[in-house]
């Protein structure tokens, strides 16, 4: 067998582009005309759901169902950034106006992550290339800034005043008051503490 007259640099140079166009030498070897067979979304939302964890699901799989629904007989390479696009602010018109309502930001921020994470995981089963993902090259809406804002000293004082002067246990309300201001909890949190979790002394059972 004679040797390779290809310059080791040249060999590696080539494997580099490959790699960054998604191709690999079983595409290569693969037979002029013969199609690798793509998945459509209906077919493969389901296996990316069992793959990914319990708290991914939660946030993703309403807008993975909602997904399935618009382009379920759709294959995955099938789909234009520019539809991507579309289908996002067709989800931001028709978010949910609650009393946060911020213009649908929300709502196209997660089908824009719902779709990289399908197209991810098609990406690592080689099912499409990475150049070809048309969801990444789709950019989340632009947060607005922030309504959120500390309350002044002054006010602050106030509350603080007002709940331990007033109610029905004004020690208690006080010291829960207390409790939000140091720690920035959340009502949930302040439900759920435990004696052992205010005084490291106490163990538990």
């Amino acid at each position: 067998m004679t040797a390779s007259r290809v310059k080791p640099e040249v060999l590696e140079a080539a494997r580099m582009m490959l790699e960054q166009m998604g191709i690999t030498t079983d595409d290569l070897l693969q037979a002029p005309g013969v199609r690798r067979h793509v998945p459509t979304f209906a077919e493969y939302v389901p296996v990316v759901l069992a793959a990914i964890g319990a708290g991914a699901a939660r946030t993703y799989g309403n807008y993975l169902r909602k997904i399935v629904d618009r382009w379920g007989d759709r294959r995955l390479d099938e789909v234009t950034p520019t539809e991507v696009e579309t289908l996002m602010r067709q989800f931001q018109a028709n978010a949910v106006q609650r009393r946060n309502f911020r213009g649908g930001t929300g709502s196209g921020e997660h089908l824009i992550a719902a779709l990289r994470c399908v197209y991810r995981r098609a990406v690592a089963d080689r099912l499409i290339a990475d150049a070809d993902d048309p969801a990444k090259k789709v950019s989340k809406p632009r947060r607005p800034t922030s309504q959120r804002i500390a309350l002044p000293d002054e006010r602050l004082g106030e509350l603080v005043a007002a709940a331990a002067t007033g109610g029905r246990d004004p020690e208690l309300d006080a010291l829960i008051v207390r409790f939000h201001i140091e720690t920035a909890c959340r009502r949930g949190g302040l439900l759920k503490v435990r004696p052992m979790d205010l005084d490291d002394r106490i163990h538990s059972p």
